[in-house]
């Protein structure tokens, strides 16, 4: 079955300005490149349905969707600020990228496909009642609430954008038939200053939120090293039966908010991993969504092109070059290929720790955390 991706036009027009790092071209240019690579023509293209209020209250308070709608500055909602500015059309544009992820999210769950995603999607950080960190509807939270009402026992949601999935973390931090996990800077460091190894879940679902809080400066090797080190384990110990992804893609050397020093080769890796562990664990069942991200003309459309390539099972080789006429509508700053040659090898936790290093010492905090109430060894 061809991987699905929901979108439309209107989903480009999420914008808070000329000025906010959140622009509409993280999204337009990778739909723009993916069309270039042929990656559109291997995946089916479905609109978003119309907004369904009630679904937005599964998630969201009454009062703050009413907020939202009026579209005037209301600090007590988070909504006007520098970080939150109110933009035209709000309610609309956020409602329908929310209605995007349920969508593809009801695209799996029916059997229309196994893969689906929405690539304007993942905006992780938005609270029942309030904007946070550029996100004002959690469609990702609603698109899980709306799995789990429709009959999915349990969903793993996986989060690698740099920043902490506080949002979807929050919502479900009560409810054991939701496994959250987050690998992100160090919130020590970083917005929003959640996401320690200690947050392991409520009463009642202890064991349901991972978080693994990497130094600033990790790299491709230490960042894949943890990753295998904790989330195949906590998957499978799980056993989810739909597989959710934020793929947030600031965790890139060049981005200019966070400081980790992945590459486009390393984000393409994890991809691949997410997809292999959605094949092994919940028959394929996979709905995955965009995120950060603020390099927004050399890193996002590579990266979440890859993204959709791997949806679409035709993964982009990375020595693919980009065509010229692509690169003519971004200029001069535009890249030439979808790799940045860097290498994907890393040397797997379970061959022994490093106790001086610091990424080794973040594997270890998040697992001794959190494996012992999944039922796991936490040591090698």
């Amino acid at each position: 079955m061809r991987g699905r991706l929901v979108f439309s036009d209107a989903l480009t027009k999420y914008d808070f300005g000329f000025d906010h790092p959140m622009a509409p071209g993280r999204v337009t240019n990778t739909i723009s490149l993916s069309r270039a690579l042929g990656v559109l023509d291997r995946l089916e293209v479905v609109p978003p349905p119309e907004i369904d209020v009630d679904l937005l209250r599964t998630v969201h308070n009454a009062d703050y969707i009413d907020a939202v709608q009026r579209c005037v500055p209301d600090f007590a909602y988070g909504l006007g600020t520098a970080d939150n500015p109110i933009f035209p059309g709000m309610h609309e544009i956020s409602g329908r990228i929310a209605m995007a992820s349920v969508e593809a999210a009801r695209q799996v769950w029916s059997g229309n496909c196994l893969r689906a995603n929405n690539i304007s999607g993942g905006l992780h950080h938005a609270m029942p009642g309030f904007t946070s960190g550029f996100c004002v509807y959690n469609d990702l939270a609603i698109a899980i609430r709306w799995l789990l009402a429709s009959g999915c026992e349990r969903v793993a949601y996986v989060d690698v954008d740099v920043h902490h999935g506080d949002g979807v973390q929050a919502i479900f931090y009560d409810d054991p038939r939701v496994l959250t996990v987050s690998l992100h800077e160090t919130p020590a460091s970083l917005f929003p200053g959640t996401g320690f190894p200690a947050e392991t879940g409520g009463p009642g679902a202890e064991g349901s939120a991972v978080n693994v809080a990497l130094p600033a400066g990790t790299s491709d090797s230490g960042w894949l090293r943890a990753f295998h080190a904790i989330v195949p384990d906590v998957l499978r110990a799980f056993k989810p039966t739909v597989l959710v992804t934020q793929h947030g893609c600031d965790s890139h050397r060049h981005d200019p908010l966070a400081d980790l020093n992945l590459s486009v080769d390393g984000q393409r890796a994890s991809y691949l991993a997410l997809a292999d562990l959605a094949d092994e664990i919940c028959q394929g069942r996979w709905v995955s969504a965009g995120g950060g991200g603020y390099a927004v003309l050399d890193v996002v459309p590579r990266a979440w092109t890859h993204l959709l390539g791997v949806v679409s099972g035709q993964p982009v080789p990375p020595e693919t070059l980009i065509p010229q006429s692509w690169r003519d509508q971004l200029g001069e700053y535009a890249p030439t290929e979808m790799t940045d040659h860097a290498s994907v090898d890393y040397v797997p936790f379970a061959r022994g720790m490093t106790p001086e290093s610091r990424v080794d010492q973040a594997i270890m905090a998040t697992r001794r955390a959190v494996y012992p109430e999944l039922g796991l060894d936490a040591d090698l």
